[in-house]
């Protein structure tokens, strides 16, 4: 009878201790205190403590790429320090490796002007983007975001992911920078000036049968990031 009442006072069934916190411990998304984890695998506080000692020690001892550290009064794995490198090549390589500045320009035009088409991306920053949007949407930090209706262009906006890459929760926790961009009417305007002043020029410049025709000015291109 004792047995029975002792059995029921554990919120889980026994199992080997050591086994036991690891499992938990590898789930766990927040440092674990020693009540907290002893509550987890049913064993006394002062048991689960020594426990955890002895892990720490053990992992150490065998030179593992993780350590287990109490920090802030709470338990959790963290990667060793001497190994920190190689997590974050790891990390850092790939579809994670730095954007070019072409790229970081791109996607701040989309993150303060979204939803935005390429066509108006690539007025606002005087250069064709469509590589380097290519490599944005490869990487998971814009979108589509449907069409537009009066043009039928397809429209792009960032990511959830963008947000989290950079650490904010929304977008109106950027800073504010969107008030310096141009908008559309004035840069139609100042484009169109611009045009008639070269025209102008053009019809006015004086004859030379020796030189050349002037080559039209075209539009740069960026390759993707």
């Amino acid at each position: 009878m004792t047995e029975q009442a002792d059995d029921a006072t554990l919120a889980v069934p026994m199992a080997d201790l050591r086994p036991s916190l690891e499992a938990v411990l590898m789930v766990a998304d927040q440092p674990l205190d020693d009540v907290a984890l002893a509550s987890a695998v049913g064993y006394p506080v002062g048991e689960v403590t020594q426990a955890l000692r002895d892990l720490a020690d053990d992992y150490t001892q065998q030179g593992r790429g993780f350590e287990l550290r109490n920090v802030a009064g709470g338990w959790r794995y963290y990667t060793r320090e001497e190994y920190a490198p190689v997590v974050e090549g790891f990390v850092l390589d790939g579809q994670q490796a730095r954007l070019t500045q072409a790229a970081l320009e791109t996607l701040a035009v989309v993150a303060y002007k979204q939803p935005v088409s390429r066509a108006r991306v690539s007025a606002i920053r005087g250069v064709n983007v469509d590589g380097v949007m290519r490599t944005l949407l490869t990487r998971g930090l814009v979108e589509e975001a449907g069409h537009d209706g009066e043009h039928g262009a397809t429209l792009y906006r960032t990511t959830g992911y963008f947000l989290e890459r950079i650490g904010i929760q929304s977008l109106d926790e950027l800073p504010e920078l969107a008030p310096y961009l141009p908008e559309m009417d004035d840069l139609e305007d100042e484009l169109a000036g611009l045009a008639e002043a070269s025209t102008a020029a053009v019809d006015t410049a004086p004859a030379d049968p020796g030189s050349e025709a002037p080559e039209p000015v075209q539009q740069g291109s960026e390759a993707g990031a």
